[in-house]
């Protein structure tokens, strides 16, 4: 499991921009969001922590490994 806490995901957009950013790097993955705390978890069994955290810069967020 990958962790990660974004402190610019405030809305229901970012949720969905974060999940599209992730899935189209792994559509396998499974995500679980929780808005309220700025937390994103990621089961991947192609990718590692940076090549997701790539994939979420890419989208405009910062994500720190948590």
């Amino acid at each position: 499991m990958i962790r990660f806490r974004i402190d610019d995901m405030t809305c229901a957009h970012c949720v969905g921009t974060i999940t599209r950013a992730v899935k189209s790097a792994d559509a396998d993955a499974t995500i679980r969001v929780d808005l309220a705390e700025h937390r994103v978890e990621i089961e991947s069994g192609r990718l590692d922590a940076a090549a997701l955290q790539a994939a979420i810069e890419d989208a405009g967020y910062t994500p720190v490994t948590a």
